[in-house]
């Protein structure tokens, strides 16, 4: 391990001595008394002694159970998961035009993740849609998520209220007791910080349920290095670090082992502007020290994506989205969110993006499955054999080798083309046809269809967003 995470380390924990952690939520504070926590007011104090104490409590690994068992997860070690897009509001378009998402755009992008099987899990906050209720917007899309998907659910977070009426639907949907959801957890969540060393009081709600439940729940900052926290990196990483352990440690406190997953979705701001910058160089630094500090507590860690802060489908694009998705890869980011489709920082969402983004992961995955040095890959007769000169395109070893060897594009123009800019477009618009082609929606049968309806109707959701979420 590196000597830069052993010092954010050290300073991290005199950042929670010293200065400490505010918690906005009376029932943190009192865990944390109970607990023998140093508390002043609404702040606590943690000595590195009683912090680790909890930290080391939380398990190396993380499970979550898919209704498609082929796409159960196992985070930590060196595996690698993707997730979806979160939190955009808008739909962009090839040429930069902006619309407000919608619902039946939400139900889309969770068709074209089930779609691709590079993508574990699905849900979340694909998009806000802007055409149901603000009050239930969790549980919609929550419903819809649990509709259109066989993958590992990812929910958005929110208040007890909110949290229990999750857990209520994913019984509900997959006929489970809730010991059978604890000991085969089927949904997680992200509780984001507040930087600079605050949780609040929705956060902490989020987190001490999804612990009761012993659901997998993502704590995770979103620092912008000089805005909400130092402009040194380090400096960010250090108050990244203190926010997200202690978090850790009130979870554990709450129920000691549940499975939690050290995240980070920092990145610095642009100092000419103040707006936060997604696809820069710091961000992709932020993912690789996100990974490397959750190692060193041997923590499975959330960070990343193909992020980038351009305003249409362009260059930049590109080169920002493939940096901060290689940074987080190659760094060994256990579930890498926000990992296709994303915009303008986060305000927008784009199809042909995600496609672009698509691309972008199949490249990156065959560039960290690096190669195999054995007797068949370097095969020394056949070289001998066409010796100088020989031409290797119509010999057997090629025909066997090369559709597992070479990755093949699925949009990308090579070789001459008349007109590439426009073949390109066509890729993307054919890819993104057969994968929404090729969907099939998981059968659920009347029964359970009607349980969940009756949740929703408890929770006063009228009919028509009901059923809008369901796809009727």
């Amino acid at each position: 391990m590196s000597s830069n995470v052993e010092k954010i380390h050290a300073a991290s924990m005199k950042i929670l001595e010293r200065t400490g952690m505010r918690f906005l939520h009376p029932d943190a504070l009192s865990i944390l008394k109970e607990n023998g926590i140093r508390v002043e007011g609404d702040t606590a104090y943690f000595t590195e002694e009683e912090l680790m104490k909890w930290v080391k409590l939380a398990p190396a690994e993380a499970r979550l159970y898919a209704e498609d068992s082929d796409y159960d997860m196992t985070l930590g070690g060196d595996r690698r998961y993707r997730g979806p897009c979160g939190g955009s509001t808008f739909i962009m378009d090839r040429d930069g035009n902006k619309r407000d998402a919608l619902l039946e755009d939400f139900i889309r992008l969770t068709k074209l993740f089930e779609g691709n099987p590079a993508f574990h899990l699905a849900g979340g906050l694909a998009c806000q849609p802007q055409d149901v209720p603000t009050v239930h917007t969790i549980e919609l899309l929550a419903l819809a998520t649990m509709l259109h998907t066989r993958k590992c659910l990812f929910m958005a977070s929110g208040d007890y209220a909110t949290m229990e009426s999750l857990v209520k639907l994913v019984c509900a949907r997959y006929d489970l007791s809730v010991e059978e959801l604890k000991e085969r957890p089927r949904f997680c969540t992200i509780a984001n910080t507040n930087t600079a060393l605050m949780l609040d009081k929705t956060m902490t709600e989020t987190i001490i349920t999804m612990a009761r439940y012993r659901q997998p729940c993502i704590i995770a900052s979103a620092a912008m290095a000089g805005t909400t926290s130092p402009v040194t990196l380090a400096g960010t990483i250090a108050i990244v670090n203190a926010e997200v352990l202690a978090s850790i440690a009130l979870a554990q406190m709450v129920s000691p082992g549940t499975p939690v997953i050290y995240g980070s979705q920092s990145t610095n701001a642009d100092m000419a502007t103040c707006a936060i910058a997604i696809g820069s160089p710091e961000g992709a630094l932020c993912y690789k020290y996100c990974a490397q500090m959750a190692k060193f507590y041997g923590l499975p860690c959330r960070g990343g994506g193909s992020l980038t802060d351009a305003k249409a489908l362009d260059a930049q694009a590109g080169y920002e989205s493939m940096l901060v998705c290689m940074a987080s890869q190659e760094n060994g980011i256990n579930i890498m969110t926000q990992s296709a489709g994303i915009m303008e920082s986060y305000l927008s969402v784009s199809y042909e993006k995600l496609m672009v983004d698509f691309e972008i992961i199949d490249f990156v995955d065959r560039y960290l499955r690096d190669i195999e040095v054995d007797e068949d890959t370097v095969p020394l007769d056949l070289i001998h054999e066409l010796g100088h000169g020989g031409q290797y395109l119509l010999e057997d070893h090629t025909l066997e080798f090369c559709r597992e060897e070479l990755q093949m594009p699925r949009i990308s123009v090579r070789g001459p083309r008349e007109e590439p800019a426009a073949q390109l477009q066509r890729n993307i618009d054919q890819r993104m046809e057969r994968l929404l082609e090729s969907y099939r929606k998981p059968e659920v049968s009347a029964e359970t269809l009607d349980a969940l309806r009756t949740l929703f109707r408890e929770r006063g959701v009228e009919d028509k967003h009901i059923d809008m979420a369901m796809g009727l």
